[in-house]
């Protein structure tokens, strides 16, 4: 009778055995342990299963025949006795991908060739269902050749982490990949038909297992490029006349999984260990060894496509900001010409004239536009896959994927609507919404900990992250590519009145905009100016229009945010702000008070050409395909507009006039500060006034008022005295004409 045997495993029934030798020669090369028929069937009786086959041997109770690779491996003796077990297999332990190095049992003079593919359908054959661990040397019998292999990677389906991974059991869909050393004299062929799909370690990918949330659109544009070509073996590439494709590049915004991306899909292939580099960990102070640096990196897979030719591994470098290293030729000016050597050592070692065809450079960037032109073209890294914010669907996957641990062990409320999340975080990356959860859970733990004694007892238990927690964590984590909702409502700090029908209808109209660039492919780019007087509602509008638009990136650029910079540094945070909106499908850019970000003086007049020529090509330049924007601008230098021809970049504008009486009338009525019989001469009196300058009025008559405060303008608890509210309007109507005075002299 013969078996498979774990040694010292735990089983609830182990056996003392006298180590002896196998009772045939030819019984050495199964790689079977054999012992008599009653040990076996006590062996058996502990598990079930199919009996083993049966065999007419002569061995004694007691007593297990081990072939002499076998003792070795166990480290025994015939004659020693040990304890044996029956191994009851594991979940999970069907292998996916053994690796065994190949040599003969006896050393022969001369090289024999073997063809990988009927190697291993015989081995897959013979091995069926047997146990192979890491480190293992099983004898047999090939072509009438006596071979050994060693075991030196086994990967088990369905398992993340291969260096846990030490044995498993041969199955059907186990792949085997051979390797050899050049004085074994054995020379293995047709290596990738053997193993042709295997180039992959996993039968199937599931991105949301590999922690890979709302990419998989972007990913099977990856597989597709750059790894399905591979997966046929060379002599069908070879007859269709394609390369491999050599390079890839992964971009896009800060946090969106372009590292994890790449860390994930150097783990899938089954080729060498991938080599990560941080872009600026290559260069050197010393001449010449940044580019033997780059040349280093190249080297094994050189040596390897020497030796093996078309049988060589797929060798994986990874390039973490490739942009420190590889910008465009000529545009760094340190007078030291490196980063132009490094792109053309790169350039030369993937498609030079000795170029590779066993290398798959990957380079993850957030800056695309600084990477040498070269470098992108076909043969090199020609495939560039945009990696970008997720959508609703990613942004639940993602959230998945960081609650999972939670829910597992019962951590996560009930309450927790991850659906209501996703779509509240539009425009989070994946960065940021982990960021979400943790901020979550540190709430929910901040809840068991008491500051007044740190040293009590935590309940475990108890801990629960609710939708509470992500409510919170929401107002700490905001998007850097969201709308900016906390400077949009200080542009509006007292709130939003009804101004009156003129008011109304061009907020209307502007809403029109916004529905427009929502729904509209032949329109992507919009753009809206609103003029008028000073304080008369204009940026308050904006705000109001980005903030009830929805859209998921809203951003206001003020002249405030900007005092002290230089005219480029302007340019350059504008231009930023507009590269972040095309990163957006719908973006809404609020430019306040143009003149003042052209650093208008009206003595000259005087201004900043710079930014003027920058606003007028960015008003016109269109987004990118499927990006959709609209652009508001204010201004109460509407004439000096004209003249720089900035108005006519604008597609509409809209007059944003002062309050007449009936619109004042309507503001007072709302504020509910004087009594009804006052309401009429106030409002009489403060005909074209501006709602800016009505508030301010409004807030002075009330902190002068006995015991009054600005509280009271909304709460309607204290009424403004009508003789104290004309002091405080003389007050502002002396202020302005002391302003016009001084302009005259």
């Amino acid at each position: 009778m013969a078996g498979i045997f774990g040694f010292g495993s735990s089983s609830p029934a182990p056996m003392t055995m006298t180590v002896t030798n196998t009772p045939a020669a030819d019984l050495a090369l199964t790689n079977f342990a054999y012992c008599s028929a009653s040990d076996l069937r006590n062996f058996s009786g502990s598990g079930s299963g199919s009996d083993p086959p049966s065999l007419s041997l002569c061995i004694c109770d007691g007593h297990i025949a081990l072939n002499a690779i076998q003792r070795r491996h166990a480290k025994v003796s015939t004659g020693d006795t040990i304890s044996v077990s029956r191994f009851i297999q594991p979940d999970n332990f069907k292998l996916a991908l053994l690796t065994l190095g190949l040599e003969f049992v006896k050393a022969k003079g001369k090289n024999e060739q073997v063809d990988a593919a009927l190697l291993a359908q015989q081995l897959r054959k013979r091995f069926i269902d047997q146990v192979m661990t890491t480190g293992q040397r099983v004898s047999f019998e090939y072509l009438g050749t006596n071979f050994i292999f060693t075991v030196n990677q086994a990967e088990v389906e369905g398992l993340e982490d291969s260096k846990t991974i030490q044995r498993g059991m041969v199955s059907t869909e186990t792949y085997f990949v051979f390797e050899t050393s050049p004085s074994s004299g054995i020379k293995i062929v047709n290596q990738r038909e053997a193993a042709s799909s295997n180039i992959f370690r996993q039968k199937d990918f599931n991105l949301q297992k590999l922690g890979i949330g709302g990419l998989s659109a972007e990913f099977t544009d990856i597989f597709r490029r750059a790894f399905a070509s591979r997966v046929f073996p060379p002599h069908v590439t070879s007859k269709l006349g394609i390369k491999h494709v050599k390079g890839m590049v992964l971009y896009g915004p800060p946090g969106t999984g372009k590292t994890l991306m790449a860390r994930q899909i150097g783990k899938m292939l089954n080729g060498r260990e991938p080599k990560i580099v941080n872009g600026p960990e290559v260069l050197s102070k010393f001449v010449g060894e940044t580019e033997k640096n780059i040349r280093d990196l190249f080297a094994d897979a050189e040596n390897d496509q020497r030796t093996r030719g078309d049988q060589s591994d797929l060798h994986v470098i990874i390039f973490d900001e490739i942009d420190a290293i590889c910008k465009s030729r000529g545009s760094t000016r340190d007078g030291t010409g490196v980063h132009d050597s490094i792109v053309n050592q790169l350039l030369t070692k993937i498609d030079g004239v000795e170029s590779l065809n066993n290398v798959l450079l990957i380079g993850m960037t957030n800056r695309k536009d600084l990477l040498d032109e070269a470098l992108m073209r076909p043969g090199r890294l020609e495939v560039q896959v945009e990696i970008s914010l997720p959508d609703e669907s990613g942004r639940l996957q993602i959230l998945q994927i960081h609650t999972s641990k939670m829910k597992e062990n019962s951590f996560l409320a009930a309450d927790v609507n991850l659906q209501e999340l996703a779509a509240r975080t539009k425009n989070y990356s994946g960065a940021e919404l982990e960021g979400v959860v943790k901020s979550a859970a540190s709430f929910a733990l901040n809840r068991q900990i008491s500051l007044d004694d740190l040293t009590k007892t935590l309940d475990e238990e108890s801990i629960k992250v609710t939708m509470d927690d992500f409510r919170n964590a929401l107002q700490e984590i905001t998007s850097a590519f969201g709308a900016s909702t906390d400077n949009l409502e200080r542009c509006r700090l007292n709130g939003i009145v009804d101004c009156g029908e003129r008011h109304k209808h061009i907020f209307k109209r502007a809403m029109l905009l916004v529905d427009q660039v929502k729904v509209s492919k032949g329109s992507p780019l919009v753009t809206c100016l609103l003029e008028g007087p000073s304080g008369s509602g204009k940026t308050a509008m904006a705000a109001t229009i980005g903030i009830d638009s929805d859209f998921p990136y809203v951003k206001i650029i003020s002249a405030e945010t900007m005092i002290g910079l230089s005219e480029s540094s302007k340019c350059a945070q504008i231009v930023k702000v507009f590269e972040d909106a095309y990163k957006s499908q719908l973006s809404i850019i609020i430019l306040d008070d143009i003149e003042r970000l052209l650093e208008y003086v009206a003595i000259g007049p005087r201004f900043s050409n710079l930014i003027s020529q920058t606003l007028l090509v960015l008003l016109k330049r269109l987004p990118p395909k499927g990006k959709n924007i609209l652009v508001i601008g204010t201004t109460s230098e509407v004439g000096f507009l004209e003249s720089l021809g900035i108005c006519d970049a604008f597609s509409v504008t809209y007059h944003v006039p002062t309050l007449e009486t009936a619109d004042v009338r309507k503001v007072l009525e709302a504020l509910n500060v004087f009594d009804g019989d006052q309401i009429d001469t106030a409002a009489k009196a403060l005909n074209n006034m501006p709602i800016k300058k009505l508030y301010m009025l409004v807030e002075m008559a009330v902190q002068g008022a006995e015991g009054g405060s600005s509280r009271a303008i909304y709460s309607g608890e204290e009424k403004i005295d009508i003789n104290h509210f004309f002091d405080c309007l003389g007050d502002i109507v002396s202020v302005s004409s002391l302003v016009a005075r001084q302009g005259v002299w």
